[in-house]
């Protein structure tokens, strides 16, 4: 499937696509802390964590697929 598209290019889609985990994931925190949705302080940290690390990744993506450079490898 991936065949014809160049490695990078997915690479700046997947960058894209953890860019959008990250702000579901935001908006989801946001919802806790203003008790719209039930949830405590673990689960905020938690979610706070996993926050950084999606957006750590999507910006170390994004940032290597704009260089040109493959980090990933499909083949």
């Amino acid at each position: 499937m991936f065949d014809s598209i160049p490695d990078v290019n997915v690479q700046a889609l997947l960058a894209l696509a953890l860019f959008m985990v990250s702000l579901m994931i935001a908006r989801i925190i946001n919802n806790i802390t203003s008790k719209k949705w039930p949830g405590g302080t673990l689960w905020v940290f938690y979610l706070r964590v996993l926050l950084g690390f999606t957006l750590a990744a999507s910006a170390i993506m994004g940032f290597y697929a704009f260089a040109g450079i493959s980090i990933i490898n499909i083949r």
